[in-house]
């Protein structure tokens, strides 16, 4: 059978069940490249139980525990479909549960386009008075999450959803998960909108309650010559919109979501559309990269026409604004800049259509570029922003300038890169250089 292994396939897991469960998945023909993950699975559930007994969990612990784990920020639908045929076989096989036989997927959550009756449950309530205010899919997907773990907080305490209940939901995430200050914000802010939105009743002034100390923390920035040499290493077709990440100051998402009718090559202009917050702003095109850009475009044309011989769909659109224009997608300056090399199955139209590069593509390619450009400092795609930021003020660029080049709306924001400049403060010279 083998050695039984933990998440890292180190050794053996220290668990009772592991054993059993490990031959359970074998007899059933789950192959051994994946047990793994089913162990994760059953792990996540055993803290899902906070500290609980596995073999007393119920049919309303796994279908809370497989509900909050489908609204979760970057699941998908196998994922949960692993999750629940490895919690049948842990519940049912290992545990006797006779329950678990009709354990089944959740049902996933309707696509973003399509309305949601305000007589639904609370989840799909606030799924509803989220797409009625149009914002994105990710604070979406976020927002649920935060709400399912506050509710399931609040059934397994049979207490009431109000202010004491938030405020012993946010301490539970500082004192019991230590959970940093971003984290409980981001709780926070989802209750805030589901009260006032979805309830009804916003709860007020929550009072003291224990907050997560947020740390002072300094972006880490590149030198020049670093920034040059892990461009350098970075491998095609991640080298370009990594050039733009640090060229224009973009975000990573606002790279990998720019279309072809974005980008001005002779003014040197990229036009970021609906950035964060839901804002549109203009930044700089770099020179260095301009004609390799252009050729880029060419390629990108060629793919896009081989896509529309073979009948596809075009690129992913705004479902609103594909039934107004319905030959958009298919036009040429809607295309994605950084188009993914393969196409995909829209769910929610079931037509083939091509999506722009994946973000965490690009993420491991930064990465190793960084290791293999022998860079001791923990990079990734962000960190070519704030070097873009610094860069500029250490060559005199106004901070206003600066500001509006990053879509920032508070200049306090910007300020932060001012605390990295070569010389901090007025010209300051150690004592131990004389």
């Amino acid at each position: 059978m083998g050695t039984d292994f933990d998440e890292g396939g180190r050794g053996a897991p220290p668990e009772p069940w592991a054993v059993p469960f490990r031959k359970a998945l074998s007899l059933r023909g789950r192959p051994e490249s994946r047990l793994k993950w089913y162990f994760i699975w059953a792990r996540r559930f055993a803290a899902y139980l906070s500290g609980g007994a596995l073999h007393l969990a119920s049919l309303e612990d796994a279908e809370g525990f497989l509900s909050t784990l489908s609204s979760s920020p970057g699941i998908g639908a196998w994922q949960v479909e692993q999750a629940t045929d490895a919690l049948t076989i842990l519940l049912g096989s290992v545990f006797g549960q006779e329950w678990a036989r009709t354990l089944r997927i959740p049902a996933a959550p309707a696509p973003p386009d399509v309305p949601l009756p305000n007589g639904e449950g609370p989840v799909e309530r606030l799924r509803y008075a989220i797409r009625c205010r149009r914002y994105s899919i990710r604070t979406e997907d976020s927002y649920v999450f935060w709400v399912n773990r506050f509710l399931a907080f609040c059934r397994d305490r049979s207490v009431e959803q109000d202010g004491d209940a938030v405020r012993a939901f946010l301490e539970r995430l500082v004192i019991a998960e230590q959970m940093s200050a971003a984290t409980q914000g981001q709780a926070l802010n989802a209750l805030v909108f589901y009260f006032k939105h979805v309830v009804g009743t916003p709860f007020g002034d929550l009072g003291e309650f224990q907050r997560s100390k947020r740390p002072r923390k300094l972006p880490v920035v590149l030198s020049r010559e670093e920034a040059r040499r892990l461009l350098d290493a970075v491998e095609d077709p991640y080298r370009l919109p990594a050039a733009l990440l640090y060229g224009g100051g973009l975000r990573l998402m606002e790279v990998l979501r720019l279309r072809v009718k974005d980008i001005d090559l002779e003014r040197r202009q990229i036009a970021v559309r609906d950035g964060k917050g839901q804002k549109d702003r203009v930044t700089v095109l770099p020179e260095r990269w301009r004609e390799r850009l252009a050729a880029h475009l060419v390629e990108v044309r060629k793919i896009h026409a081989r896509d529309l011989e073979l009948g596809y769909a075009g690129t992913t659109f705004w479902p609103a604004l594909e039934r107004k224009y319905p030959g958009a997608p298919c036009e040429w300056p809607w295309q994605y800049i950084f188009p993914a090399s393969r196409l995909y199955v829209d769910p929610a139209s079931g037509k083939t259509r091509r999506h722009h590069l994946h973000e965490t593509a690009l993420q491991r390619a930064v990465r190793f570029a960084a290791r293999k450009a022998d860079i001791a400092k923990p990079v990734g795609c962000h960190t070519l922003r704030h070097c873009f930021a610094t860069h500029l003020l250490e060559s005199g660029a106004d901070i206003r300038t600066v500001q509006e080049l990053l879509g920032h709306s508070d200049v306090q924001t910007t300020m932060i890169y001012t605390h990295v400049l070569n010389r901090p403060g007025l010209v300051v010279r150690s004592p131990e250089d004389g």
